[in-house]
Order: C-alpha cells, then sequence, then structure tokens
C-alpha cells in the first residue's frame, strides 16, 4: 500500500487529508479482435493523493495512466479493486465523482467555433454552474491563464499552449476538490509549460486543491510532491523525485566532448555500448547511465581522448526513470547498423535557403522576413513559442502553402515555380499523426510508396526496408489506429523516408511520445544525418535541440536567434546562472531578455 504522500520538504510525522485512494486497482480490456483475449491495462494498483498536493503519474505508453485517470473521474468501471475519490466510490458514485472532480483529458474537447467565453459558457451549462457562480469565477479563471484579453477570440485561432490554458480553465468552472491532468502540457512550448506549471501549485497550495497529473516530460516529475512510475499496468516504484535520485547515485556521468568531436558522435556510439541504460545529449554535453554492475567507463569501449572527459553528474529524476524501466529489445538500434560518426557524410551544400520569407493572413503577419540556410547532412531546429510561425513556415519550405513574399529554394528548386519537382525530394511527417487509420501498416506504406511513384519490386525493397529499420514487421496486418503511439511515429516516419528524400521534414516529432521512444526515434534521425539525409525538425522538447547542429528560434513571425546550441545557450549566460540549458535561454529569448545580434548566435 502507498503511504500518505507528502511534500519533498514536510514532517513525515504529520499526515495530511486524502482525496485519492486507489486499492488493488485492475482493469482489463476485450481485445481489439475478438478471440477471448484480454488487455491489462491496471494490475493491483494501490496509491494515495492528498489535499493541497500534487501527484505525478509517469511511465511508457501503454503504461495505463490514462486508464487510471478516467477510473478516477468515473468514466471507467474498475475489474477489481477500488477507487475512493473525496470519500465517494468512482464506480459507485459516478455521478457524484463527476459533479466534485476537475478532469482535464489530453485532448480536451473545446470548440473551436466559439469563442473563449462561449466555451466556457458551455461547460458551466453542462455542469450546472449557476449565473452568480460563474461572473464570481471567470475573472478569477480568465486572469490565472492569462486568457483575460481574449474573451471574444475563437478558439480555432488560439495558439497551441492558450488553447490548454482554455481547457484547463473549462475543467475548473465547477471550483473542484480534485484535478485530474492527463499530460496537459505535451506540445507546449516551455513558455507556456511553465504558466501552466504556476497555475497547477497556486491551485494545489493557495486553494487546498489535490491534483495528480500523467504527464511525458519527466523534468516535470521533479515538480511534484509525490511520483508513481507505472509500467505495463503495475506500479514499479513511488516516493518523492529525490528517493528517486538515490537508486542512482554514483551511476551517472557527464562526458565533455573534445574539440572536433559532435557530441551526436559520442551518443551514437554510447547508445549500443554495453553496460549503459540511457544516454541523451544535455547543454553541449553526453550524459550516461551506468547499469549498477557497470563501473564506470570499463563496461564500454571509448577513444581515451572521449574517456577524458568524462565526470560524476548528480542524478535527477530521468536518469532513474531510465534506469527503473526494464530495456525494450533493440530499444536503441534500428536494424540498420548506425556508423559511430567516424565516416558521418561532411555537412555540404546548401539546400534550403529562404530570403525574407513572409506570410500574411488578410492583415495578419505569421511569417516576416525569415531568412536562413540549411547545409546537406544537417539537423537543422526550428524553435519558437505557440503562435510563433513555425508550422506556417513548415508548410512554405514543403510547397504545402504558397509563399507569401520573399525567396524560398528547396532541393535547388524554387518553390515558387518549381512546387511538384521539390517535393518529390522531400519526406514530411506531420505534427499529428495523418496516415489512414483504417489501413494496415502493409496498405499504408503501399499506398504512399505508389503516390511517390514507387511500384513493382522497387515498392516491395522499400516496405521490406521499412519493416526491417523501423521494427514493424509484427504489426505489418495491423490497422494504423490500433498501433502504440511509438509504432504510430515509426510508421509515419517509414512513410516519410520510403521514396529515400534527400531533405526530412519533421513537425513535433516526439509528441506525445514516451520518453524510450524519443530516444529511438533521434538515434535514427542521428542515424539518416550521417547518411547524408537533411532533417529540418520542430519540436517542444528543449533537451532535444541538443542533437541539432543548428537551430532558428522565432517568434511572432520573426528571427530571435540563429546558431549552433552552444551560441544559443550562451545567450543567457550571466554571473547569475553560469551553465544554461536549452530551456533557459529558449525563455530568455521568448521574454526579450536576450539579444541576438550582440552574442554572435548568426548564420
Amino acid at each position: 500500500m502507498t503511504t500518505v504522500v507528502r511534500p519533498p520538504d514536510s514532517d513525515p510525522s504529520v499526515t495530511t487529508e486524502s482525496v485519492l485512494t486507489a486499492r488493488r486497482l485492475t482493469k482489463t480490456f476485450a481485445a481489439a479482435k475478438a478471440k477471448a483475449e484480454v488487455v491489462t491495462a491496471l494490475q493491483g494498483v494501490s496509491l494515495k493523493v492528498d489535499r493541497g498536493q500534487v501527484a505525478g503519474l509517469v511511465g511508457a505508453d501503454g503504461a495505463g495512466k490514462t486508464t487510471l485517470l478516467r477510473i478516477a473521474a468515473g468514466l471507467l468501471v474498475p475489474t477489481e479493486g477500488t477507487v475512493t475519490v473525496l470519500g465517494l466510490d468512482s464506480a459507485r458514485d459516478s455521478l457524484a465523482v463527476q459533479s466534485r472532480v476537475g478532469y482535464m483529458p489530453q485532448r480536451f474537447g473545446l470548440y473551436e467555433d466559439l469563442t473563449v467565453a462561449e466555451n466556457m459558457d458551455l461547460y458551466a451549462d453542462l455542469q450546472g454552474v449557476p449565473k452568480a457562480e460563474r461572473r464570481r469565477r471567470y475573472p478569477r479563471l480568465l486572469a490565472m491563464t492569462g486568457l483575460a484579453p481574449f474573451p471574444r477570440r475563437r478558439a480555432g485561432d488560439l495558439s497551441g499552449g492558450m488553447k490548454q490554458k482554455l481547457g484547463l480553465a473549462c475543467a475548473l468552472i465547477k471550483s473542484p476538490q480534485l484535478l485530474l491532468l492527463d499530460e496537459p502540457t505535451v506540445g507546449v512550448d516551455p513558455v507556456s509549460r511553465r504558466e501552466l506549471w504556476k497555475i497547477v501549485y497556486e491551485l494545489a497550495e493557495g486553494e487546498g486543491i489535490g491534483v495528480l497529473l500523467a504527464t511525458a516530460y519527466l523534468d516535470e516529475a521533479e515538480r511534484c510532491h509525490h511520483v508513481a512510475l507505472l509500467h505495463e499496468g503495475r506500479l514499479m516504484a513511488e516516493g518523492p523525485p529525490r528517493a528517486f535520485h538515490d537508486r542512482v547515485r554514483g551511476r551517472v556521468f557527464l562526458i565533455a566532448p573534445p574539440a572536433g568531436v559532435a557530441p551526436r558522435r559520442i551518443h551514437t556510439r554510447l547508445a549500443r555500448a554495453t553496460g549503459i541504460q540511457d544516454v541523451t545529449i544535455r547543454a553541449g554535453r553526453v550524459r550516461l547511465v551506468t547499469a549498477a554492475d557497470a563501473a564506470a567507463g570499463a563496461a564500454f569501449d571509448l577513444p581515451a581522448t572521449w574517456r577524458a572527459g568524462m565526470q560524476p553528474a548528480e542524478p535527477c529524476f530521468e536518469d532513474a526513470f531510465m534506469a527503473l524501466l526494464p530495456r525494450r529489445e533493440a530499444a536503441f538500434a534500428p536494424a540498420a547498423q548506425i556508423d559511430d560518426g567516424a565516416a558521418a557524410v561532411e555537412v555540404g551544400e546548401v539546400v534550403v535557403r529562404t530570403e525574407g520569407l513572409s506570410k500574411y493572413f488578410g492583415a495578419f503577419a505569421a511569417v516576416q522576413d525569415l531568412s536562413f540556410e540549411v547545409r546537406r547532412g544537417e539537423i537543422f531546429g526550428l524553435l519558437g513559442p505557440n503562435g510563433a510561425g513555425k508550422s506556417t513556415t513548415f508548410r512554405m519550405l514543403c510547397g504545402l502553402t504558397t509563399a507569401g513574399g520573399g525567396k524560398l529554394t528547396v532541393a535547388g528548386r524554387d518553390l515558387r515555380r518549381s512546387r511538384a519537382r521539390a517535393r518529390a525530394r522531400l519526406g514530411y511527417m506531420a505534427q499529428r499523426f495523418s496516415l489512414y487509420t483504417q489501413l494496415s501498416v502493409r496498405e499504408n506504406l503501399q499506398f504512399y510508396g505508389r503516390a511517390y511513384g514507387l511500384a513493382g519490386a522497387r515498392l516491395q525493397a522499400r516496405m521490406d526496408w521499412a519493416y526491417a529499420e523501423f521494427g514493424l514487421a509484427a504489426w505489418r496486418d495491423r490497422a494504423a489506429g490500433e498501433l502504440p503511439g511509438g509504432y504510430k511515429q515509426r510508421l509515419a516516419m517509414a512513410t516519410a523516408l520510403l521514396h529515400q528524400p534527400d531533405i526530412l521534414f519533421l513537425d513535433e516529432p516526439t509528441s506525445g511520445v514516451d520518453p524510450l521512444a524519443r530516444r529511438e526515434f533521434w538515434l535514427r534521425i542521428n542515424g539518416f544525418a550521417q547518411q547524408g539525409v537533411t532533417v529540418v525538425v520542430t519540436t517542444h522538447f528543449m533537451e532535444e535541440s541538443e542533437y541539432c547542429d543548428r537551430m532558428l528560434i522565432m517568434s511572432r513571425g520573426r528571427t530571435l536567434a540563429v546558431g549552433t546550441p552552444e551560441q544559443i545557450r550562451a545567450l543567457a549566460r550571466s554571473a547569475d546562472l553560469p551553465a544554461p540549458t536549452m530551456e533557459d535561454a529558449f525563455i530568455a529569448l521568448a521574454e526579450g531578455r536576450a539579444g541576438a545580434a550582440s552574442s554572435g548566435a548568426h548564420q
């Protein structure tokens, strides 16, 4: 049984009132194909959430996080066990539970043709909130979420971050005593993510609301009072974040790359090494977690000059998360062997160039005077707050919408005159899963292959490559809509690469994907770049931008900074912040506290 949740620095002798208690919770579902099989989403899970505290749920895709939240919200009935919410049984008293909790699912059902105020009115009507109470609560909710200036703006015209905050406002209209949030910050930029967390803590600490929050961002687990790690429906570990740190103390190291060696090169080599449980790039250095029985540096082969830059590091929650999860087979290794960088393709000629690129929608300037270059074999990041103009820029680069002004050349073609020819050399992976969900994996590959002009033996050879490279062989006859989230992303990327494009455009490719799948994804991207594929990528995971050779950060359609990760991080360096992260730099730029021109971050 889970112990009572307490803040990290509280007196352990003091207990507080629990607003949610799950006891031996089990939930099974009938398999999609009726073959007397069942899928166990939760198995014997017990945990508590206290009033005034933020409890976090973390885990890979399919861990059971959403199922647990839906049971707690009274929307699903457990197969075994119970969930008590505010003294009520979530199954027997489901209507009463729903009237007393706020629940924000992953895709909150905003009505995009209604205004901010009309969406709030609709949810107030559904929950039976009296007019007098609305007049009291609306100003507070609008001020808290930063939406006070926009009550008449259509929800469809809001940025991603503002939509999430409107969803949160709608979930809070009833003044709940328990707030259930299912990955509320997925697809939200760091500035909006920070604002959402400020709201969450204001609710918990200021108003005494209990919060149970599922998150795909492992750094957010550090902000919780208590964290529960689920894996394949089971509770693997729980406790305050600091308790997780202790599990991997002495096993976390940083490698500072020697001059002339890209961090990606070390990362790719260590990702396949025996004795390594996790490897990432952080602030220009390679961060690794060794197995419990692996001596530092002894269980893997590194050149002496690389190993010379290794030093111990203080653990974080993400280190422990990756060490605790069972290793998936070939978790970090695609079927094709990726070279460690010694024979990587040199960054070559310019393959994407924009000069004074602009796009207007009526009087609204979505993109203004954007100029940058991307070279062959480069990974180039396009970053910015929600509503910055990234998606519009992406669509122009891919030839999906016409440029309003300026020059745009992709793969040697002027997109104003040769859009079709340029598109034949591009691969595009959309932000949202855009394949045909009712078609099987095989049928999707066949459809997109033929659309790209492949046929016969050539098409079959490329499909066989996709099965092997992305581990899709076992899923070839499964409908795309039934795939786990990580495999949907694999299929989307496979279709984008089927015709062997020169340039790959990836729009938020890892949004909503668990940390294991994100690592797999980036190892593949690294490998394709080493083979000469040019990659242009957008992401809201700031740590992922460390994998880029260069990046452009934009806001309100304009360039804020262009440069390498080191140049961008330098923009936020100060006496108070001598070692800024990419997120520090992003927030400083977005808030106008750093200047690119004076700091040397340029092309």
